[in-house]
């Protein structure tokens, strides 16, 4: 259910297409060379509605302030842009859709869209390595995408940065998170892989946009 977007946080949930539909795009993502990139393989685009379409908008370096993010604050951070294949799926545009609805914000707002896979390469691989934060956005939503072979991987809710999380849910296939980043923090515990002879990840898109 959608609520209005004074509400602090509200979940949601992408159809089973969308999901089916995007899961093999997580395939293609690169290794980086930023602090966390061994472990957290990303793409990251600015996208925009025009009419029916989604359109990525030119390439732009990404960076947060260590005032959000003491892990890699303050660090010109270069992703590879998300593949033209999945910026023109259904399954991105109707995630695009739920969250500007979600947000009330216009159709032709800009969104910046996180395609994030973290592998667990060790016992308790981090999600979040800069712990509990904010993300310094209007708008934020988190949606699981897939999860192969892990525990862990919870996503956390917090009133208070040092308070106890008001709420842990593990995000399955297709499961969005909308909260507002203002007044909430939140995180995610670390994965370690239940058989380590096979692959182990979390996939998740994370969307974020300014007023």
């Amino acid at each position: 259910m959608i609520t209005h977007a004074n509400s602090l946080l509200q979940l949601n949930h992408l159809s089973d297409n969308a999901v089916v539909e995007l899961i093999p795009s997580f395939f293609h993502l690169p290794h980086t060379d930023h602090a966390d990139g061994a472990y957290r393989l990303r793409r990251y685009s600015m996208v925009q509605l025009c009419g029916e379409r989604l359109l990525a908008l030119p390439e732009s370096d990404f960076v947060q302030s260590t005032d959000v993010n003491h892990f890699q604050g303050d660090v010109v951070r270069h992703f590879e842009p998300l593949e033209p294949e999945t910026v023109a799926s259904d399954g991105l545009k109707e995630m695009c859709e739920l969250f500007l609805e979600a947000h009330e914000l216009a159709r032709d707002h800009v969104i910046e869209v996180h395609q994030i896979r973290i592998v667990a390469i060790n016992e308790h691989t981090p999600v979040a390595p800069e712990g509990v934060h904010q993300d310094g956005f209007d708008h934020i939503a988190v949606i699981g995408i897939h999860r192969h072979n892990i525990e862990g991987g919870d996503f956390m809710v917090f009133r208070e940065r040092n308070a106890q999380p008001i709420m842990a849910l593990t995000l399955q296939d297709g499961d969005v998170a909308i909260l507002d980043d203002h007044q909430l923090w939140h995180y995610a515990t670390p994965i370690t892989a239940c058989d380590e002879r096979e692959p182990a990840y979390m996939d998740v898109f994370v969307l974020t946009a300014k007023d």
